[in-house]
């Protein structure tokens, strides 16, 4: 795992559960960071979270966690907690997700690491930051998605339930934030030897999904509600129903939107000054919509999709999942991956979201078994833990 990767070198301690840490520590160690995940005794939570499992390993534990080495402490028992100091006395990046007070009580919160290692850079990634009047609560992906808007602007329509995004948008987002504030800070530390707290949270990983939709709040003093699948501020751009399944099209500007008319052979539509031009789609988006679809399934999809290609507008098929698995271009940019794991065999996973020309990420490594590497690892940092036979 180690000495490939841009961030070959960078040593990481991951003091996080679940997924939002996570996603930080595995964002780092496929850039080649050298990532130590520090567990308690009964291993992250996400272990417990099956079915499924495969060779007795949590799938979702397994995806979170590849790249890392795994090391099993009882931050409870002062021998554990001065083996995880000295750790955190050579690393670089600490990565927490406690509560609020959490990391204190253990004496280990900022102030006391920062005198031991000044360089160090703690991310904390929250349910709604450290400071500010909610700065004591839990957070989950749910709560956030709620309190952040998201779920005001998802889903069908006015008058329908609140829905959320279905992937846990605000978990993986703030994870990917920590990731760039603890680049960033290092990026600092590399000018000045500083190190610095990095502090962001869910909350704040959903409202940064709301830049549209909050300029138009900021512009007109209310706020924007649910459209399905289209979009708050061009037209068309959405999904349609076809003879056989759905498509998305982006015909989201004039000319696109004139390419549309042609495929279709809809030039009633580009006569009819309710839809004259982008502002007057988005004004009678409704009837858009009800004209577009009534086209839209005369044909199948492979049908429109070939007639886009050819007329030059941009589409695409509405896959699940497992189809945007198979799907040559995820294979091709390397975004599935496969990983021997020492007990569930052959792993899939998906691979590094970004491409280096020079140093790029490294091969994928198992997830580590509970504690796997307790021993390698404190051994490497000139510790060793008595324990009863």
């Amino acid at each position: 795992m180690a000495g490939r990767g841009p961030l070959a070198g960078v040593r990481v301690v991951e003091l996080a559960h679940v997924m939002a840490g996570p996603v930080c520590g595995l964002m780092l160690a496929d850039m080649g960071a050298e990532v130590i995940k520090v567990e308690k005794p009964e291993g992250d939570d996400s272990r417990r979270m099956v079915p499924p499992v495969i060779g007795g390993e949590s799938a979702a534990y397994m995806m979170m966690n590849r790249n890392k080495r795994g090391v099993m402490l009882d931050l409870k028992d002062p021998d554990d907690r001065a083996a995880l100091e000295r750790l955190i006395d050579g690393a670089d990046i600490l990565i927490e997700n406690y509560r609020l007070g959490t990391m204190e009580k253990l004496g280990l919160g900022y102030e006391t690491l920062k005198a031991r290692n000044p360089g160090l850079i703690y991310v904390e990634i929250s349910g709604f930051g450290r400071t500010g009047p909610y700065a004591d609560r839990g957070g989950f992906d749910l709560i956030a998605q709620g309190m952040s808007g998201l779920m005001s602007i998802t889903g069908e329509g006015h008058g329908r339930p609140p829905v959320k995004v279905g992937a846990p948008v605000t978990d993986i987002t703030a994870g990917i934030l920590a990731a760039m504030g603890a680049l960033a800070a290092y990026a600092h530390r590399l000018k000045t030897g500083e190190g610095q707290r990095v502090d962001t949270s869910l909350f704040e990983a959903g409202i940064v999904h709301t830049y549209w939709q909050s300029a138009i709040a900021f512009a007109t003093g209310a706020a924007p509600g649910p459209l399905g699948s289209a979009h708050p501020l061009n037209a068309p751009y959405q999904a349609f129903e076809t003879a056989d399944g759905w498509i998305t099209v982006g015909a989201a500007n004039q000319r696109n939107w004139e390419r549309l008319c042609a495929i279709l052979d809809a030039g009633d539509l580009l006569s009819d000054p309710r839809f004259a031009s982008n502002a007057d789609r988005m004004a009678h988006l409704d009837a858009l919509e009800t004209a577009l679809t009534a086209r839209f399934r005369t044909r199948t999809t492979a049908d429109w999709l070939a007639a886009c290609a050819a007329g030059g507008v941009p589409a695409g098929p509405v896959l699940d999942v497992a189809e945007m698995h198979a799907d040559p271009q995820a294979r091709a940019r390397g975004m599935v991956a496969t990983v021997e794991h020492p007990t569930a065999g052959r792993v899939s996973a998906l691979g590094l979201p970004v491409k280096f020309s020079a140093t790029p990420g490294v091969e994928p490594a198992p997830a580590p078994r509970l504690g796997e590497h307790t021993e390698a690892v404190l051994a490497a940092a000139g510790v060793r833990i008595p324990r009863e036979a």
